[in-house]
């Protein structure tokens, strides 16, 4: 096994000519060692140290969280993990996040086509995310789940979309934008109580990144509310694993020299990086458990659209 700041190889001749019949690349060239999504993740977001972590949400959602002490059992909902450095990472992740927010987006911009109204893509994510704002804390008693696919923290097989809500909902635009944006964080939450209630995990900071931040202070709100946990954004949350990739790569030759990754992401890549952080908001965080209650207890309306809606 290699370790970030190791050599693992480099460009061969015969290498060269496959990856650049053009001659642009040449052998030597020097590899850094592979990493998957969480490792990268985590560079890309300066999260490597003890205490620290990352979320990172697109399609699924996942946090890593490094860890001070080993957990005091195995849990289920529970991956370990490693940094690149071969530090112990306790991984929640949620195979589930914004594809049903994705899908109520596109309705809105079919309804704009429909009306001959002009806006770009952008912008409609931002209006409706900003629209969310104004929503009810609890959602309103709305109840959402974006299961495109199973879930194994919640236990549930396969996926079924669903929006629910009683007679007398506070059903309006807001709380539809706000209940999706909690949902998308819904089992993510769950295995972070794990973590942080269950085994006392202390976590001074989180970054945030994924397509779902861009709006600023929007998801990055909801998401510290609901873990009550500050999350912060860099400029460069939209940026993911080819970018920790790069990193990595980049490092090699500070590593040379004798510097940890660590000093190395802070003092060479983020040290004049722009970071807006969040703090939880107290009646947010309460209208999250609400949410939070009516998700675990709704549960079993998922098995039965699985059972009963074949499609």
């Amino acid at each position: 096994m290699s370790f970030a700041g190791e050599q693992a190889g480099v460009l061969t001749e015969e290498g060269a000519v496959i990856l650049d019949p053009d001659g642009d690349l040449v052998a030597g060239i020097p590899f850094c060692p592979p990493e998957g999504d969480a490792g990268t993740g985590m560079v890309a977001t300066n999260s490597v140290k003890q205490r620290t972590g990352n979320i990172s949400a697109g399609t699924s959602v996942f946090a890593m969280i490094v860890l001070e002490d080993d957990l005091s059992k195995v849990y289920p909902e529970i991956d370990m993990v490693t940094t690149p450095c071969g530090n112990a990472v306790a991984m929640v992740h949620a195979n589930n996040c914004s594809s049903e927010i994705n899908a109520w987006v596109k309705i809105f911009r079919e309804f704009l086509d429909a009306a001959g109204i002009e806006m770009d893509t952008g912008q409609l994510y931002e209006t409706l995310f900003t629209e969310s704002l104004k929503g009810d804390w609890d959602t309103g008693g709305l109840l959402s789940y974006g299961y495109l696919s199973g879930e194994n923290i919640t236990h549930i097989p396969e996926g079924r979309p669903l929006l629910v809500r009683t007679p007398n909902s506070n059903f309006s635009l807001a709380n539809l934008m706000r209940v999706n944006l909690y949902t998308a964080f819904g089992a993510l939450q769950m295995g972070m109580k794990i973590l942080t209630e269950k085994e006392q995990v202390k976590v001074d900071q989180i970054f945030g990144h994924g397509g779902i931040f861009k709006t600023e202070g929007v998801a990055q709100q909801i998401l510290a509310s609901a873990i009550n946990i500050p999350v912060s954004v860099m400029e460069t949350a939209g940026e993911g694993g080819a970018w920790g990739i790069a990193l990595l790569a980049d490092y090699l030759s500070f590593a040379e020299r004798g510097m940890v990754l660590e000093d190395y992401l802070e003092q060479k890549v983020f040290a004049n990086e722009k970071i807006i952080s969040r703090q939880p908001v107290a009646d947010e965080t309460a209208g999250f458990e609400v949410f939070a209650k009516h998700y675990k207890d709704g549960l079993p309306i998922e098995l039965a659209a699985i059972e009963n809606f074949k499609g």
